[in-house]
Formats: C-alpha cells, sequence, structure tokens
C-alpha cells in the first residue's frame, strides 16, 4: 500500500489552517488552533486512531470559535480523502464503543463516497470551559462533506458533557482506524461492488 500521508492547506479570509497526518503514524499529535478544547478532543483522534495528525490554526476567534472549529473540520476532511486514496484494500466500513464513567457512545464509519451524517449528541450543558459543544457538530459536518463519507454518531448515555465529548471523539478515533485498517485480504481490491468509491 503506498505512502498513506497528506498535508493540506485551507486560506481564507476568515482562517488560515494547515493539516497534516499519517494514516500510519504511532498516534502523535500536534496542535495549535488556539482552541484548546478542540486540541484535547483531537488528540483523542491521533491517539486512539493511530494517526499522526498535525494542525496549525489561525481564525478570527475574536468574533467566536465558529469558523475555526468548522474550518479545521473541513480540511481535515480533505487530508484524509487525499491520504487515503484510491481506496483499494481498506477494510473501508468501522465502528467503536467507548465509556468513560457514566458516559458512552457509539460511532460507525463508511468510506463510501458519499456524504452523510447522523449526528445525536444530547449534551447535558452547553459549553465545556467555555467551548460552545454546538461546534463539535460543525467540525464533523466539515469533515463528512469533504472527506466523503458516512458518519452516524451517537451518544448513548452521559451526564457529564466532558466525558460525553470526550467518548465521541476516542469512538471517532477508533472507528477511523479500523475502516482505514488495510486488510490483506483485500490487497489491491476496492472495497465495493461498484468497483469504485
Amino acid at each position: 500500500m503506498a505512502d498513506r500521508k497528506a498535508t493540506v492547506s485551507r486560506d481564507t479570509l476568515e482562517t488560515q489552517i494547515t493539516v497534516s497526518i499519517n494514516l500510519d503514524g504511532t498516534g502523535t499529535g500536534k496542535f495549535e488552533t488556539g482552541v484548546p478544547f478542540l486540541d484535547h478532543m483531537m488528540d483523542q483522534i491521533a491517539r486512539h486512531g493511530m494517526i499522526d495528525l498535525d494542525v496549525k490554526a489561525k481564525g478570527d476567534l475574536h468574533i467566536d470559535d465558529h469558523h475555526t472549529v468548522e474550518d479545521i473540520g473541513i480540511t481535515m476532511g480533505q487530508a484524509f480523502a487525499k491520504a487515503v486514496g484510491d481506496k483499494k484494500g481498506i477494510a473501508r466500513y468501522g465502528h467503536a464503543y467507548v465509556p468513560l464513567d457514566e458516559a458512552l457512545s457509539r460511532v460507525v464509519i463508511d468510506f463510501s463516497g458519499r456524504a452523510g451524517m447522523e449526528y445525536h449528541v444530547p449534551y447535558t450543558r452547553g459549553s465545556v470551559g467555555g467551548f460552545d459543544v454546538d461546534l463539535f457538530s460543525e467540525f464533523f459536518h466539515g469533515f463528512v462533506n469533504h472527506a466523503q463519507v458516512t458518519l452516524h454518531i451517537d451518544n448513548l448515555r452521559g451526564k457529564n458533557t466532558h466525558h460525553q465529548a470526550e467518548t465521541v471523539f476516542k469512538a471517532f478515533g477508533r472507528a477511523l482506524r479500523m475502516a482505514l485498517t488495510p486488510d490483506e485480504r483485500m490487497a489491491g481490491i476496492m472495497p465495493s461492488t461498484k468497483g469504485a468509491l
């Protein structure tokens, strides 16, 4: 399988973002976004996905975090699409359940070539440390639309908002890891009856 690395930059009037990934990494994360709680969550993706992830962002945080969070999701989606390539030989589907104390989340992903998302996370509070948790939906929408994946995220239970978010991101990382793992039996084969994804 080819080297599965990519670097993508996005430069707009609102944000300047660069994302570098190695899908076959060791789970190393480096984050300079100005949004600490998002950095903490993206570190879960790296560590649990065994993906090396480097994200640098400058955004209009003096307005709010919205543009920065959404545009990081977009740029990450573009980087994943580029690194995955033609998708031959990957497992394609991934899923994970992750608990953290009282919280439990399930994430299911399909590198389908079709953007689609079901996001059901009933946060018990609107923010964690000043971060508006509604923005996580924008992050994942950006990712889904540009990685061209189908993504189902369900927080099944939880009382602590930090725990709810962390189980979502840990499960997302683990589902990515499963879906992107090379399948020796599928070597060189497109994981679709259509012959293309």
